[in-house]
């Protein structure tokens, strides 16, 4: 199927081009008397968006026969006289009664098979016939009441599929996956290939034995070539359920751009999303910051990874919070400046809008303590204050021409894989502790200590064109990406591999000859048995030593063998009889015209930090040299439009990015990593700033503090 053509939103008539600004509205949750005064603050704050109509099925359509587009209408006419543009959704994200009391075999089942009753949102399956006419059939009726409404700008098009019910295992769910693997195998004999299923006496003559991964009892192993397949059949079934809507809206309203909100996080990404991007006219994303110390580089690194899904189109920021959300234990609110900077992260890479969840703070429901643009305290809160600033600023940042501008690539592409993601989370693997989302926001972060912004990529993106590739715990490597790494190596890149990759194929079959076999000839290093660490036993070991000084955890391997112009940076350091004493954790093979580093274990960031420097210098890829961090320490933001830093001087206290436009003007955008004051030293001119104290040529960055420069 080929991808779709990438839209934007375009602008009310006669309204210049801004960032979206806006986010989630519900008026309908609202007495109308409050929809003027929401309006009112709307124009204060600079709002030129809202999403309509996500949680609204009952009150669009109250019963089967009965329509209500009334309130709907009017709200719309109110926003768009205001010169506030509509991202309508089709409101299908949540049955209501009317429907699932008529038809409860639209509810999902869990794996025990127990019915998922309404209650909260999203209790439908994605597989079922009848969920799927009702849906359509609101989907079409949306589009054919709203196809020549000139204020409705794109369609919403449900909300966050598989938030909820992303594994059904109800009996649609079973007769579904067994079309899919059908499809996917044609015949039974590929799949008991493909699932290994003369282990334990699986083996299955016709696709009517297919079952479901359902529940087999407590501490037993599901097959894992069938649970992987199952992992990417639920992806598939909401992908085409969201298709189907997205066409019956498309088929009457061909012009008005379509997409679904992704939900990326660093911890969070569920549903093959990579796969997913080609099926969106331009891609949005739901980010919800992470508490802590992690909370801007979670985000940058979230953002980045939205970058790469989008193929550095400009994408959408559908939402995120001005301050607490409402769903953790303990739900912990921002800091002063913390709503614009981490606005402003998603605009440094790569997003053209930004919306939260949501326009007005509900006094009733689930969400009532989540945060929103205008909180319980009203307008005269510091909260609405920064909403209102950040309107203004993202209006100056379009005027000075930041809207449209690409996130410049970096040197550095870290792979961010599902499928290894799907393959990592089977019960029975070496350690529990080890899944492929951990490694990469840890190379991240280690990479920013180190002065490199480094890009998130898709391992199905060009990654090619980078200067040195991250390859993080990617357990599943089929031949062609295992034949893709060779050939960029072989011409002069530079790989870095780390321990849990290349393990096992497409099928989750074992590469054998020693791991990890899908590679072993480029990193050059031969291993024979995993070392898992933890403290669940009494006596067991929890961390390695390395000669270098840094600390391994949770997962060593036992390599038994190098090749002969194979380097060994660093070595473990441990008690003799425990067979790992001096056995290589850090290795460096050339292979071509490039050289391929293995990472033998987890490090953390920490451990790679003090590691990267002589593994980077092994390789021949030139680590920026760090600022000296004291009182006369002063970072010098290069003008020329070329590098990001003078002088190959890094200061790892802040996030750099630059946007780049076709005419190449560019925009820095600088941030403060840490909770001290940061000095920055630029001779371009400063579009915005927040938290930070302008002197001259010389910025003084305060904790959350920002800068957007021109150049």
């Amino acid at each position: 199927m080929m991808a779709r053509s990438y839209r934007w939103p375009q602008p009310l008539k006669d309204q210049p081009q801004r960032f979206w600004f806006g986010g989630d509205y519900n008026p309908d949750q609202w007495p109308e008397e409050v929809w003027d005064e929401d309006i009112r603050l709307m124009q204060q704050a600079k709002v030129n968006v809202v999403s309509l109509g996500i949680f609204s099925w009952s009150n669009i359509q109250p019963s089967e026969f009965r329509w209500n587009f009334g309130w709907l209408d009017r709200i719309i006419d109110k926003l768009g006289r205001a010169g506030i543009a509509v991202d309508l959704a089709n409101a299908t994200a949540s049955p209501p009664l009317w429907l699932t009391n008529k038809h409860p075999e639209i509810l999902w089942r869990d794996e025990r098979g127990d019915i998922v009753w309404p209650g909260a949102r999203q209790h439908w399956r994605p597989t079922s016939p009848i969920m799927r006419h009702y849906a359509l059939e609101l989907s079409r009726a949306m589009a054919e009441h709203y196809k020549d409404n000139p204020y409705v700008v794109a369609w919403h098009v449900s909300n966050e599929y598989g938030c909820h019910n992303l594994y059904d295992y109800s009996d649609d769910a079973q007769e579904a996956f067994r079309a899919w693997c059908k499809r996917k195998y044609g015949t039974i004999e590929h799949v008991n290939d493909a699932w290994g299923t003369n282990f334990w006496s699986q083996r299955m003559t016709d696709f009517d034995q297919i079952i479901l991964p359902r529940f087999i009892g407590e501490g037993n192993f599901t097959n894992p070539g069938k649970l992987l397949d199952f992992k990417r059949f639920s992806s598939d079934a909401l992908k085409d359920f969201y298709i189907a809507e997205r066409d019956a809206l498309a088929q009457i309203t061909p012009d008005i751009p379509l997409t679904t909100n992704f939900m990326v996080s660093a911890f969070g990404v569920d549903i093959d999303y990579d796969d997913w991007s080609s099926e969106v006219d331009f891609l949005s994303n739901d980010h919800y910051f992470t508490p802590g110390d992690a909370m801007l580089d979670e985000m940058a690194y979230s953002a980045s990874l939205c970058d790469g899904f989008a193929r550095k189109h400009p994408w959408w920021l559908m939402e995120n919070s001005t301050a607490a959300v409402n769903w953790r234990p303990i739900n912990y609110r921002k800091q002063p400046g913390q709503l614009e900077r981490d606005a402003m992260v998603h605009v440094a890479m790569g997003a053209d809008a930004v919306c939260y969840f949501q326009w007005r703070q509900s006094k009733a429901g689930a969400e009532k303590y989540h945060s929103a643009m205008v909180s319980h305290a009203g307008e005269h809160s510091q909260n609405f204050k920064d909403v209102c600033k950040l309107g203004s600023d993202l209006q100056t940042l379009a005027d000075a021409g930041v809207l449209g501008t690409t996130l410049q690539r970096a040197r550095v592409a870290v792979l961010f894989d599902r499928q290894s993601q799907f393959a990592s989370e089977h019960t029975a693997t070496p350690t529990q502790q080890v899944r492929h989302a951990y490694e990469p926001v840890q190379w991240f972060r280690a990479l920013l200590d180190l002065g490199v912004t480094a890009d998130m990529v898709p391992p199905t993106l060009e990654w090619e064109e980078y200067e040195a590739v991250v390859v993080p715990s990617m357990m599943m490597i089929d031949q062609a990406m295992a034949d893709r790494l060779r050939a960029y190596a072989e011409a002069g890149g530079k790989v870095l591999v780390t321990y849990a990759s290349g393990i096992v194929d497409e099928h989750d079959h074992v590469w054998l000859g020693g791991y990890p076999g899908a590679i072993r000839d480029l990193v050059g290093v031969r291993i024979e048995e995993f070392a898992p660490m933890g403290n669940d036993f009494d006596g067991t070991p929890e961390s390695l030593q390395l000669s270098n000084g840094a600390v391994a955890h949770d997962w060593a391997d036992v390599i038994t063998s190098v090749e002969p112009d194979t380097q060994v940076l660093a070595t473990y350091v441990d008690k003799p009889w425990t067979g790992m004493d001096g056995v290589p954790a850090l290795t460096v093979h050339e292979f071509g015209q490039g050289k391929a580093a293995y990472i033998g274990c987890r490090l953390g960031r920490e451990g790679l930090v003090r590691s990267l420097p002589a593994v980077c210098e092994a390789l021949g890829f030139e680590l920026p040299e760090l600022a000296d961090t004291g009182s006369d320490g002063q970072l010098a933001i290069a003008t020329d439009g070329g590098t990001q830093r003078s002088s190959n001087v890094a200061d790892n206290r802040l996030l750099i990015t630059k946007r780049v436009a076709k005419d190449g003007k560019s925009f820095t955008f600088v941030f403060n990593r840490v909770f001290e004051p940061v000095s920055v030293a630029t001779d371009g001119h400063v579009v915005i700033s927040n938290n930070c104290e302008i002197q001259g040529s010389n910025l003084e960055l305060a904790p959350n503090g920002f800068a957007v420069i021109a150049q």
